[in-house]
């Protein structure tokens, strides 16, 4: 044949031996390290389980040593022998203590405990470490791009459920570990910011390698993932903590829109790659979670549209306490129920920016379960026709109403505190209630430290525990109620409840109260005003009904003390733990600075525990933009 005629040989472009390795490697390390996250999950999960079974355990014990009379209080736990009974407290105590009460600071305001730190560098050593394995060609070149570029999109991808479901109030996570959705925002973030540098990985990986050419950025998914991308990185931006405490509204608009694009623009990239299944589930939680809350927000309240002509009256009451607090108090919605030290997210139309726009704020009362033997229900006929009564017109928001301690910012507390200065109502609609309140039941020894609007957690815990005594529910025996304000005018804001909840105490539990006045000399100011309205109100009260006296004072107790100076929270908490016998509780909500001094008060060695110390828990929440 002549070789003019003969046929063209066709050869078949060459097949990259690497390119099978790379797409098996993108399709299961997701998986892996799904599993990896899984399994920590449950870990954690675990140890929230045998923490409350060695939690209810240790109470049993104790109740069998008082019944037999062998608890030794008020010894020194240095005088005391070790028991090896006690070796699994000690353990639990101690991993409280190293892993919640020591901190590492960075920058002037900023702190993590040792738990953060370790989910933190666990969460980014186990990405990175899927990330970059394995990522040598068959050539030998080591980490070549071509194997993890790819892959760091995959990973990204992958960690947007998860994202997602830890930034949702109605948080699975947070059931089954015991940890609380405010606490685990901070993990949210974390996840967040650890993907946002993996995409940077894969989209800068592309552009410096040359592989998107000019004529890639005409392709449509190559669009939208840029506009993904860069959207993300403005929302990182916003997200950083000074900007987020100061722009508090433009960043909660910015974070809604922005994730609405990052999402849809990461299943649409993801999805022309056909691992777009790692992202659709994203939307199923955020929208289970918006589903739960718009349909609470309608069953809680439903009467504000239009079903009943007694809609004007559920209007909130505020009141201005100072240029720098207000306080709101509401009629419980039907059916509404909580815990004290919960939260519930407001929204006041005509106040708001945003018509849908929800703030947190913890309720500073308790719900009528939780109401003390001798105080009349709120609505009731008693407490109407008492209504001309300040007292119980003061007292009664915080027995079954709802009612909050704001602190006026600026944005919507500073047009509250307008509203509030006028006299004026508002609309509210109540989103809740969230979070966990802490389990105290099983405590002898409950301590509550308070700074400033702090004080809304801790005089709603205040009262249910007094509450939970008076029922059988609680084995406290000991409550101290400590809280430091600035100016002793402050103390009008609580005093008549703090009061009431005083007379009606249950027996067999020794309560005492120290409110700290940290400027000025407003103590005496206070004790001589306090003592001129008693003088008052006892002249007026000769004359009036019988059965009508004057309301005793908050310093008519011998449990209250008003101390000039800030608090030592140190010794005071070292008091404490001495005198402690059995199970101690310290709940804290306040600045960084309190709740710094409360945890390094509270590094209780394990020889103390062993040698029959209390085992110590600390419960912090604490102030700020997390």
């Amino acid at each position: 044949m002549n070789s003019s005629t003969a046929p063209a040989t066709i050869h078949a472009p060459a097949v990259d031996p690497n390119a099978a390795i790379r797409a098996s490697r993108i399709k299961e390390y997701p998986r892996q390290l799904w599993w990896f996250i899984a399994s920590f999950i449950a870990l954690v999960s675990l140890c929230h389980l045998l923490s409350w079974g060695i939690t209810k355990v240790s109470s049993g014990l104790r109740g069998l040593q008082t019944q037999n009379g062998e608890t030794e209080a008020g010894r020194s736990p240095a005088g005391r022998p070790l028991s090896w009974r006690r070796v699994p407290v000690a353990i639990v105590n101690a991993y409280r203590v190293v892993a919640f009460r020591y901190m590492l600071r960075f920058g002037q305001s900023y702190t993590l405990n040792l738990a953060e730190v370790f989910v933190t560098c666990a969460y980014i050593i186990a990405i990175f470490t899927w990330e970059f394995v394995n990522t040598t060609t068959l050539a030998g070149h080591q980490l070549d791009y071509t194997y993890w570029s790819s892959r760091a999109g995959a990973i990204a991808a992958s960690q947007f459920p998860l994202i997602t479901a830890l930034g949702t109030k109605n948080n699975v996570v947070a059931y089954i570990t015991g940890i609380s959705y405010d606490k685990l925002n901070y993990v949210h973030r974390m996840a967040a910011r650890v993907v946002f540098v993996l995409l940077w990985l894969h989209g800068g990986s592309k552009a410096s390698s040359g592989t998107l050419v000019p004529a890639s950025y005409d392709e449509w998914f190559i669009r939208i993932g840029l506009t993904a991308l860069i959207t993300f990185t403005i929302l990182i931006l916003v997200s950083l903590r000074p900007i987020r405490a100061q722009v508090y509204e433009v960043f909660y608009f910015v974070h809604f829109l922005s994730v609405l694009i990052i999402l849809l623009g990461a299943y649409f990239h993801t999805n022309n790659q056909h691992v777009g299944f790692y992202v659709w589930p994203s939307f199923l939680v955020w929208g289970l979670d918006r589903a739960i809350r718009f349909a609470r927000l309608v069953y809680y309240n439903h009467l504000y549209f239009g079903f009943s002509s007694a809609s004007h009256k559920l209007d909130a009451s505020v009141e201005l306490l100072s240029p720098h607090f207000v306080r709101l108090h509401m009629q419980r919605p039907a059916h509404f129920r909580w815990t004290p030290g919960q939260t519930a997210f407001l929204m006041m139309p005509t106040v708001s920016g945003f018509p849908l726009e929800a703030h947190p704020f913890t309720i500073a009362s308790v719900d009528d379960r939780y109401r003390l033997e001798g105080l009349k229900a709120s609505g009731s006929p008693e407490t109407e026709k008492l209504a001309g009564d300040t007292l119980a017109a003061d007292v009664a928001p915080f027995w079954n109403e709802l009612t909050f301690l704001i602190n006026v910012r600026e944005g919507f507390t500073k047009r509250l505190a307008a509203i509030a200065d006028q006299g004026k109502k508002v609309k509210v609609l109540v989103d809740g209630p969230y979070g966990f309140s802490p389990d105290l039941t099983e405590d002898d020894g409950v301590v509550l430290v308070a700074g400033g609007s702090g004080v809304s957690f801790t005089l709603s815990t205040f009262l249910g525990v007094l509450s939970d005594v008076q029922n059988g529910r609680s084995r406290c025996r000991r409550l101290l109620f400590i809280w430091a304000i600035r100016d002793a005018n402050h103390i009008d804001w609580i005093s008549k409840t703090l009061g009431k909840a005083l007379e009606l105490a249950p027996a067999g539990i020794e309560i005492s109260i120290r409110i700290f006045v940290t400027s000025g000399n407003g103590m005496t100011l206070y004790q001589t005003q306090t003592v001129g309205e008693d003088d008052s109100v006892g002249s007026i009260s000769e004359g009036t009904a019988v059965g009508r006296s004057r309301p005793p004072s908050l310093l008519d107790f011998s449990a209250v003390q008003v101390i000039q100076g800030r608090p030592d929270l140190s010794s005071i908490l070292r008091e404490e733990v001495e005198a402690a016998d059995g199970r101690l509780s310290v709940t804290v909500c306040g600045s960084q600075g309190v709740a710094s001094a409360c945890r390094s008060a509270l590094r209780i060695p394990m020889s103390a525990v062993l040698k029959g110390g209390p085992s110590v828990v600390l419960h912090v929440e604490s102030f700020g933009y997390a």
